[in-house]
């Protein structure tokens, strides 16, 4: 049952403004129904003083993989999927203590596993999927390596492979045709090679221009975007003039991509924080030895990438795109995006532009009447030290997720 709740006195923080604003914020039945510079009146709510403390929205984690339970994904496709899913379950918990409450799953998550989640099986953030990626033959989802001639649809139907492998016009309209009535909210292609998948370098381009133009025809015809991972410019610069809305990862972009992406109204989405932890743990781990050797062709370039992005007038959303027992490091992506972005600018990665990136803006993402009431409460202020949101949650004294408190240590 969910509780009618007043927030007083806070300092309510969601990017809409330079910086945090006093208010009070009143909720009921899920949802933020006021926010107010003046004091509202509840007789029957709990009253909460967050004097000292910061009133957050729910923050946004726009690139994850919920079931990649282990670094290698060769090997994690290949595990049972009930084992898959109860993995799933627990690394998602992790994640809404780490104060996200909701996520993009970037490839694997299916519906199946959402309905879960929404059914109260277990605590985690809201779910926004692509159900399975696509990517072509030898691309960045085929993890059969050079030797292994299997089927491709032995590992299609399998909860813990991220995605699927197409080729050719007719098999992307189908497969995106396929993900949609499955209940995908928007569609992933794979469009550059990358890290982890053993026989794609990442200057390899994947997928024709007539195979991204017709996934995005069909996300369009849906209603929706296409979301692309991609590294190297002159792969960025292909996806936009096809349509591509999301831009995934693009370390390796530059200034007049970046401007060109701005003006088509692209979103950007990095995700620096998994290529320092794979260059850390990635091997002691189990990530293989090709995957290891491409680490550095992206992960040096990160941090450039970002002010290369700000300086154009490219948005860009909160993205981690962790795996395995990597997932701990979420939050440090506030933390390495601080070294080069101004801390409002962060923030706001994590929440309204992360929002609108997921086409929920005014419903998460934000503290305003109408919004879902998912929000974080936070020991101090975020702007004068982002640190305050790493870690496992240490510094959140409340976790509310649809108006319930799935942590709550206010009164201690």
């Amino acid at each position: 049952m969910t509780d009618t709740i007043l927030f007083e006195n806070a300092a309510i923080l969601d990017g809409t403004a330079e910086g945090a604003v006093p208010g009070h914020v009143l909720v009921e039945g899920g949802t933020i129904k006021e926010v107010s510079d003046k004091p509202i009146v509840a007789a029957s709510a709990r009253h909460i003083d967050l004097r000292g403390r910061t009133l957050m929205p729910g923050l946004i984690d726009a690139h994850v993989h919920v079931v990649a339970s282990i670094v290698n994904l060769g090997l994690n496709a290949m595990l049972p999927d009930a084992v898959i899913a109860f993995r799933a379950a627990k690394i998602m918990n992790g994640m809404l203590m780490r104060g996200f409450t909701t996520v993009r799953d970037l490839g694997g998550a299916t519906h199946g596993l959402r309905m879960a989640r929404d059914e109260g099986h277990f605590d985690g953030p809201r779910l926004n999927i692509c159900g399975k990626a696509l990517s072509q033959t030898g691309g960045h989802c085929d993890f059969r390596g050079r030797h292994d001639t299997r089927d491709t649809a032995f590992f299609a139907a399998r909860l813990g492979t991220l995605g699927r492998l197409v080729d050719g016009v007719p098999d992307v309209r189908r497969a995106c045709r396929e993900e949609i009535k499955a209940g995908a909210d928007y569609i992933k292609i794979m469009a550059n090679g990358g890290v982890a998948s053993p026989t794609d370098p990442i200057a390899f381009v994947g997928f024709s221009k007539e195979e991204v133009l017709s996934s995005v025809e069909e996300a369009e015809n849906a209603g929706t975007y296409v979301a692309a991972h991609l590294y190297t410019d002159s792969a960025i610069h292909r996806a936009v003039e096809c349509g591509v809305r999301s831009l995934e990862h693009c370390n390796l972009i530059q200034s007049p991509t970046a401007r060109f992406a701005a003006e088509r109204g692209a979103i950007a989405c990095p995700t620096l924080v998994t290529y320092q932890a794979l260059k850390d743990e990635g091997a002691s781990l189990g990530l293989p030895a090709e995957s290891v050797a491409k680490i550095d062709d992206v992960r040096t370039a990160g941090l450039r990438s970002l002010e290369i992005m700000r300086d154009a007038g490219l948005m860009m959303a909160f993205g981690t795109d962790l795996l395995g027992d990597m997932h701990r490091h979420q939050s440090s992506e506030f933390v390495i995006r601080g070294q080069v972005l101004p801390a409002i600018e962060v923030i706001r990665s994590a929440t309204i532009n992360a929002a609108k990136l997921l086409v929920a803006e005014g419903s998460i993402g934000c503290v305003a009447p109408g919004a879902l009431a998912d929000l974080i409460v936070v020991e101090g202020d975020p702007l004068k030290d982002l640190s305050l949101l790493a870690g496992q949650g240490e510094h959140l004294s409340a976790i509310m997720l649809g108006g319930r408190f799935v942590k709550d240590a206010l009164a201690a």
